[in-house]
């Protein structure tokens, strides 16, 4: 008994050894809270200096802009206005949106169509972005949980996979996070696991099961990944191991950094799979074109924005989305509880780039967020602006009162036939059933009127918007879908809401 004492105190004082590293950033993001104008400030002015001698500084007079209101005659961009210029850096021309040559593009899954967007990825941005988020996950967790043994084990880290990017020498193509894992510092690669020759693999069905056998019996304390696909991977290990339950195989697992989906659909499942009550989720926001957020409190969903990283931002409220004109404003002029679309310029070389993601501030000392939503992935085909944070939260209830558990799901909007009459359609795959299908109809219904005022004014007595339909999606469903387009694995995720029937119509046709 008094060796695994021992064994324990070990463990603990080597992480509260290590942790002491991490109290300068601790301290740091402790003046969120207080110097965000002058923090972003920072970040404009050396994003503007670094990028002033390269084809788009020289083009939009960088050398010039002095203060913000000078920058704003560089125009918003799309992925598509600033394609050509990718292509080109894909070539190994230099200076071109950011200084020198960028030779990593993250192959971006922001999209699910069959168009790709190759997202450059700078050594600048590698490390003051990218890395910098990683090393402040841990720093933040390690704060909110000062027992922690998070050092006496290793790390599951869930990546993508990469490959060469055309002819171009040392120049890689692929998901962010096997350009992570590929770059990485030799030392990080001693608390990680699996070996990168693994955790590179192409073939998702092949990396789980090399990296069930490469993991199930070690020491594991932390887990990184998407949630769905980090399902997939412990599940697979419950079953070789057979047990239903994953302290049994890694005792000392404390935390899962996740991100890339919303956690609320696999909240559950997680707890079930995971009987712990010393297990953490904390999550994180960090896309192929930058690291913007974290967890900083367990008991509030809301994200700390990262502000001092190599990454200006700029907000569009979602009303003028799409406009000639829209109103941008910078990190200080936000509105709490408004939806705005995410808008970037950063140490990679994007510039006034929309993300096409959407948040709401909860707070602004320090700035903190939830994500809403995608610009193009919502429902408002008859006025009523469903975002997936509507989505979400009306889900949540209906599980929450009908003991359902869900794997995905998928929604789209079913158009007015010759009545005038309209509904929405949901596709979703349960892991519970719930005990009504009826009832979780009725509940969900009912919940997103709650939340959302215009879904609210359109289900008005039934005179346009009807009640919502739910199909039952077959087991692996929405995996196959994506099986067939090549997207399994990475940070490939499943379009939640769409105003068009193309994704859902797809789906339904595999639904057999």
């Amino acid at each position: 008994m008094q060796d695994i004492t021992n064994c324990i105190l070990r463990q603990m004082n080597s992480t509260r050894l290590i942790s002491t590293l991490f109290k300068p950033r601790q301290k740091a993001t402790a003046l969120y809270a207080t110097q965000a104008e002058a923090l972003q400030h920072k970040v404009f002015c050396r994003l503007i200096n670094d990028a002033a001698n390269t084809e788009w500084g020289l083009k939009y007079g960088y050398k010039d802009i002095k203060r913000y209101q000078d920058f704003q005659r560089v125009p918003i961009q799309t992925y598509e206005e600033i394609k050509p210029y990718v292509e080109r850096m894909r070539h190994g021309e230099k200076d071109i949106l950011w200084r020198g040559e960028v030779q990593w593009f993250a192959k971006s899954s922001g999209t699910t169509n069959d168009k790709s967007k190759f997202i450059p990825v700078s050594r600048d941005g590698l490390h003051d972005i990218h890395y910098a988020g990683g090393m402040d996950a841990v720093a933040l967790y390690l704060q909110q949980n000062p027992e922690s043994r998070f050092f006496s084990g290793k790390g599951l880290i869930l990546g993508g996979s990469h490959a060469p990017n055309y002819n171009v020498k040392r120049s890689l193509v692929g998901d962010l996070s096997a350009i992570l894992i590929e770059n990485v510092n030799p030392l990080v690669n001693l608390i990680r696991v699996p070996e990168k020759k693994i955790a590179l693999l192409s073939d998702f069905e092949e990396k789980v099961e090399r990296i069930t056998r490469a993991t199930m019996n070690q020491n594991v304390t932390n887990l990184s990944g998407v949630p769905s696909w980090m399902m997939a991977v412990l599940k697979h290990i419950l079953e070789v191991k057979g047990t239903d339950n994953l302290v049994e195989v890694w005792p000392n697992l404390e935390v899962f950094f996740h991100g890339g989906v919303a956690f609320t659909p696999y909240r559950e499942q997680y707890k079930q799979l995971i009987r712990s009550d010393k297990m953490h989720y904390m999550e994180t926001y960090n896309a192929s074109e930058g690291f913007f957020g974290l967890q900083n409190d367990f008991s509030d969903p809301s994200m700390l924005l990262m502000i001092d990283y190599g990454v200006f931002y700029e907000f569009i409220p979602m009303e003028d989305v799409g406009t000639e004109n829209p109103h941008i404003v910078p990190l200080v002029d936000v509105e709490l509880n408004k939806n705005y679309a995410m808008v970037i310029s950063t140490s990679c070389g994007l510039w006034r780039y929309m993300i096409g993601d959407t948040v709401k501030f909860t707070n602004k000392h320090p700035y903190k967020f939830v994500i809403t939503g995608r610009t193009k992935h919502f429902i408002n085909a008859f006025g009523e602006e469903l975002m997936v944070d509507n989505a979400e939260k009306g889900l949540a209830k209906a599980c929450e009162a009908t003991g359902a558990q869900i794997v995905d799901y998928s929604a789209a909007p079913v158009f007015m036939d010759a009545y005038a009459k309209c509904r929405h359609q949901w596709l979703i795959e349960f892991a519970v059933m719930p005990d009504s299908l009826e009832n979780f109809s009725q509940v969900l219904d009912t919940s997103l009127q709650q939340i959302n005022s215009d879904y609210e004014a359109k289900r008005h007595k039934n005179i346009t918007l009807q009640p919502l339909e739910i199909i039952v999606a077959r087991p692996n469903l929405f995996h196959d879908w994506l099986k067939e387009k090549g997207k399994l694995g990475g940070q490939h995720k499943v379009p939640r809401l769409s105003n068009t029937r193309d994704y859902i119509e797809e789906m339904l046709s595999l639904n057999q």
